[in-house]
């Protein structure tokens, strides 16, 4: 029998609270990060350049050796290896997308299915590093690819070699660090439900004022069908999702997202003034400017409420995606919206809220999710999904909030409307993800024309009963289809 099913591991990040320690082992922990900090700074500057591309990370230990020795900053061989290990990988990841994202450029250079050879050879000059040859490929690998600069001074990385795991009470455990000299280790205490093993990172988290370790967790495997049911979802603003069922995840989140800009805003206003009188005062008064100083214009209670009104925020984003993919392996199709909108004027109060709109966090908790469950997230080209009437695919509608009216008068739900048109582009072979907005609106264009050929009307006519915004005659493409149209009724 044909094999029904396949395993994914269910793999997740852990972050504990470091709860006990003392001041020494403190003192020599912040130390020892701030080198470490020298190690990744200078680490990132070398094996960052385009010469050091494709290096393995198993091999940039004695690269880095050649200029800077454990002994000259007091540390450890093995800290320092696994700190430099621990650059190689992540900029080993920042080289393949870069990548990623030059094959988005070649794409958009050479379209088409009369081009089709050409990305193939320069999408395989990509992965097989031979690009450094080709002019074209080596400028936009370049431009794209930025060597990597580090400032981070709060981190220590160790092996499972580099500590020992001990239970002290129920859901307490005692870490045996590394430490700068040879036999000797740092204790601290964690606060864990679970014993940590692996590779850990000891994190000073400056905005918390604590330390914490962070660890991954293998949550098992899931059972992952063949075959996966298809559904297509709308990130949102007032909800997190809204599927191609017509269902909402996450309500609430515009609310929540809405009331911590709005209280930030607000905070922020008064704190312009009292910096304003603070600074006033310093001549006059400078007593009563330090107090003013030291009272009112602190961070402590404001971090406070900002992590709290963030926790609210993650905790319904997910919710959100647990509701979606909970216990359910599915296919997604979700909007790619790591690129940012252009040509579009917003007030400032709302530029502000969707500053504040947390679209990687969603994208983040997507894609947590999917792994545990065995879905498969597939992003799509996100132009015109909201103004796209999903019963016949054309742009013939209008979105005015939550309501999407057709060119028959027929009311849809906007985000369910959009939903499913990010469903279709799923499986649109003719637009890609990789598709400018300009060759989406041109492809639409098109098949709108040929939907009112059908009810003997034209694009012109279209624009003149208000079914089809005005905006779309300014491009060539609808120029074109309009002066064809006129040849054929000629």
């Amino acid at each position: 029998m044909p094999k029904q099913s396949t395993t994914n591991k269910k793999i997740s990040t852990q972050i504990v609270p470091v709860v006990g320690m003392t001041k020494s082992v403190e003192n020599e922990l912040l130390a020892t990060m701030k080198n470490l900090g020298i190690v990744r700074s200078e680490s990132y500057h070398k094996l960052g350049s385009i010469n050091h591309w494709g290096i393995d990370w198993k091999k940039s230990y004695p690269e880095v050796r050649t200029f800077r020795t454990p002994d000259s900053l007091g540390l450890p061989s093995k800290l320092m290896e696994w700190t430099v290990s621990d650059v190689a990988k992540a900029i080993t990841a920042q080289q393949a997308a870069s990548i990623d994202a030059v094959v988005k450029k070649v794409y958009k250079r050479f379209p088409g299915k009369a081009n089709l050879k050409v990305r193939k050879d320069q999408c395989l000059q990509l992965k097989t590093l031979a690009f450094m040859d080709s002019p074209l490929l080596h400028r936009l690998v370049r431009k794209e690819y930025q060597r990597g600069h580090s400032w981070i001074r709060n981190k220590i990385v160790y092996q499972q070699g580099g500590y020992k795991c001990k239970r002290v009470s129920r859901n307490t455990y005692q870490l045996e660090l590394a430490g700068l000299k040879r036999g000797k280790r740092n204790k601290v205490l964690v606060r864990s439900n679970r014993k940590i093993k692996g590779q850990i990172r000891l994190i000073h988290n400056q905005l918390l004022q604590r330390f914490e370790v962070h660890f991954l967790v293998d949550h098992g495997r899931v059972d992952v069908p063949l075959e996966r049911p298809s559904i297509g979802i709308d990130k949102g603003y007032t909800e997190a999702f809204f599927d191609s069922e017509g269902k909402a995840h996450g309500k609430g989140l515009g609310r929540l997202a809405s009331k911590k800009s709005d209280r930030i805003c607000a905070k922020n206003r008064n704190r312009g003034k009292l910096w304003a009188l603070h600074r006033k005062l310093e001549e006059i008064d400078p007593a009563k400017s330090a107090r003013i100083l030291e009272n009112n214009l602190g961070r402590k209670t404001e971090n406070r409420r900002y992590r709290k009104d963030l926790g609210e925020i993650l905790a319904v984003i997910g919710q959100a995606s647990k509701s979606l993919l909970g216990g359910k392996a599915l296919k997604v199709f979700a909007e790619d919206l790591t690129q940012p909108i252009t040509n579009k004027r917003q007030s400032k109060a709302m530029s502000r809220k969707l500053n504040s709109w947390m679209i990687g966090l969603m994208r983040d908790s997507l894609q947590k999710w999917a792994n545990w469950t065995g879905s498969v997230v597939t992003e799509v080209q996100p132009s015109y999904t909201s103004q796209i009437d999903s019963r016949n695919g054309t742009l013939l509608g209008k979105r005015t909030g939550d309501n999407f009216t057709g060119f028959d008068g027929v009311v849809l739900q906007a985000d369910h409307n959009a939903a499913k048109n990010i469903l279709a582009r799923g499986t649109d072979f003719e637009i890609s993800r990789f598709s400018s907005r300009a060759e989406v609106q041109a492809v639409l264009l098109r098949r709108t024309a040929r939907y009112l050929k059908g009810l003997g009307l034209s694009l012109a006519n279209a624009v003149e009963l208000g079914w089809l915004d005005s905006k779309h005659t300014k491009t060539q493409t609808f120029k074109q289809l309009l002066a064809g149209m006129s040849g054929t009724s000629k």
